[in-house]
Formats: structure tokens, C-alpha cells, sequence
């Protein structure tokens, strides 16, 4: 059962050590939750971060901007659920003497006390949910960029490290591709580079002829 507090005698002061407050690590904003929403708000940005796999300061803010806005619809989901729970545990104004029917004839009352309120959240979730969208839409387009930008420095690294080769001399990417050279949106390290150029180069080399048996 719910019980909502109306004398002023009758409230009961939330401890405050049931909160934590601790300065995001990635936003910089102070945030204030108890410590069980606190774990469960951690363990939800950690899961989208690693899903999303940003890089670089733009894509991790719209990467955390996506995981606190998916954050927010579950919220107003639990909100919604929980608000015809309270529902049922209020006076009932029909009676059918049958518990299921006396439940949803509660709902039903909660729904028309609280159509305001209830359409405010839908409104709410809808813009959300529209942000959403468009973050991730953000995001998808500066990691295709930025993975352009590492292809295109794969190609042109293994074409001059296969003209080096047909020199017999050696190849160093890091003298083509100093980081001062590359895209700003380059994200990648000098030796992933070379990793990827070795692995085109033996892809490329032709393969040794086999006689028939």
C-alpha cells in the first residue's frame, strides 16, 4: 500500500545520506541519486559507451548524451507504471466486487485523474525519443567520416609501402604520416595504421602457382 503525506506533521524527512553526489567523470555536472540508482545509472552509460565505441570528445558527449536520454524514457516508463500502481492502491470509486474487474476499473479512474499529466510525459518521451534519433544519426556520420579518413591514410600508406618494396627498401609510416598531417578527426593510432597496411600488403602479394598433381 501507498500513502501520500498531506499534514505537514505527518512527513518524514529522507535521510539525507540515502543520496550520493558525485561529479561526472565525462559531462563535468554534479549528480545527486541514491546509491542503487547510482550503480544502475553507471553500469547503463558503461553499456552504451561500449556499444557506441566513441572516440575523440565530440563522440563520447554524443555518446553519453544518447545513454542519459535512453535513460530518461526508461525512467518515465517506471513513472508511468508506477502511477497506476498508486492508482490501485487509492479509494476505489467503482465496485464490481471482482478483483480483476476493480483493477482495471482503478486504472481506468487513474488515466482520467491523470490524462494532464500523462499526455505532458508522452510529449516528454516523444521529444526524447526525437533527440535520440538525431544524436545517433550525429554520431553514425563522425564515425563514418572518421573511418573514411583511416581508409583513405591505409590506401595511400600501402601503395608507397609497396613501391618502397619494389625497391627493396624499407617502409615507415610514420615519416609519410606524421600526426600533425593527419585529418583532425583522425582518431587512430600510427601503428594501427601500419597493422592494416601489412595486412593489405599480404592480401595483395600474389600467391605462389601449384602444379597439378
Amino acid at each position: 500500500m501507498f500513502a501520500e503525506a498531506t499534514d505537514p506533521e505527518q512527513k518524514t524527512e529522507r535521510d539525507p545520506r540515502a543520496f550520493n553526489a558525485y561529479r561526472h567523470g565525462l559531462t563535468g555536472q554534479v549528480m545527486i541519486m541514491t546509491p542503487d540508482d547510482e550503480a544502475a545509472y553507471t553500469a547503463h552509460c558503461q553499456g552504451f559507451h561500449q556499444a557506441l565505441a566513441p572516440e575523440g570528445a565530440v563522440e563520447k558527449s554524443l555518446a553519453q548524451s544518447i545513454a542519459d536520454d535512453q535513460w530518461r524514457l526508461q525512467r518515465s516508463a517506471a513513472i508511468d507504471l508506477t502511477r497506476f500502481s498508486m492508482g490501485l492502491s487509492e479509494p476505489d470509486h467503482y465496485f464490481a466486487h471482482h478483483p480483476e474487474i476493480d483493477a482495471a476499473f482503478a486504472q481506468a479512474v487513474t488515466w482520467a485523474s491523470e490524462a494532464k499529466n500523462l499526455n505532458l510525459m508522452s510529449l516528454y518521451e516523444n521529444r526524447t525519443q526525437r533527440r535520440v534519433e538525431r544524436n545517433m544519426k550525429m554520431l553514425k556520420d563522425l564515425q563514418a567520416e572518421r573511418k573514411a579518413a583511416l581508409e583513405k591514410v591505409v590506401e595511400e600508406a600501402t601503395l608507397l609501402a609497396q613501391h618502397a618494396a619494389s625497391k627493396g627498401e624499407p617502409y615507415n609510416v610514420e615519416t609519410d604520416f606524421p600526426p600533425e598531417a593527419l585529418p583532425p578527426q583522425f582518431a587512430f593510432s600510427l601503428s594501427e595504421i601500419a597493422r592494416k597496411v601489412a595486412h593489405k600488403s599480404r592480401l595483395a602479394a600474389p600467391k605462389p602457382f601449384r602444379k597439378a598433381a
